[in-house]
C-alpha cells in the first residue's frame, strides 16, 4: 500500500523559505513520479511542481519557478520542495501524490493524473 507522509510545513514571513519534504513507503519508489500540489482556502487544488522516476524530470507551475526546487533521494525514499522567496500567494495544504505511470512534462500539472496522496501539511506565508 503506498503511504506518502509530509512535512516541513509552517508559519513563514514573506521572503522567507521552508523545505518539505515527502516520505514514501509500501510501493517501489525508484519507479513512481511525485508532485506536489497546493490547495488554498476556497480554491482548487493546483499542481506545483513533478519529478519523474526515470531521468528526474522536473515541472514547475509558472508561478513559482525560479523560486521552488524539486528534488528527489531515491535511497530515502523521499522527495523534497525547497521553497524560496515565500509569497503569501503560497499559503495552503502543501499535498504529495505518487503515481507509477506519469511523466512529468514542461507542460502542466494535474491532481487527476496522481492516485495516490499523503495527508498534507500546511504553509502559510505572513505579509
Amino acid at each position: 500500500e503506498v503511504h506518502l507522509v509530509e512535512s516541513g510545513g509552517g508559519l513563514v514571513q514573506a521572503g522567507g523559505s521552508l523545505r518539505l519534504s515527502c516520505a514514501a513507503s509500501g510501493f517501489t519508489f525508484d519507479d513512481y513520479a511525485i508532485g506536489w500540489f497546493r490547495q488554498a482556502p476556497g480554491k482548487e487544488r493546483e499542481g506545483v511542481s513533478c519529478i519523474s522516476s526515470s531521468d528526474y524530470k522536473t515541472y514547475y507551475a509558472d508561478s513559482v519557478k525560479g523560486r521552488f526546487t524539486i528534488s528527489r533521494d531515491n535511497a530515502k525514499n523521499s522527495v523534497y520542495l525547497q521553497m524560496n522567496s515565500l509569497q503569501p500567494a503560497d499559503t495552503g495544504v502543501y499535498y504529495c501524490a505518487a503515481d507509477p505511470d506519469y511523466y512529468c512534462s514542461e507542460y502542466n500539472l494535474f491532481p487527476t493524473d496522481f492516485g495516490s496522496w499523503g495527508q498534507g501539511t500546511q504553509v502559510t506565508v505572513s505579509s
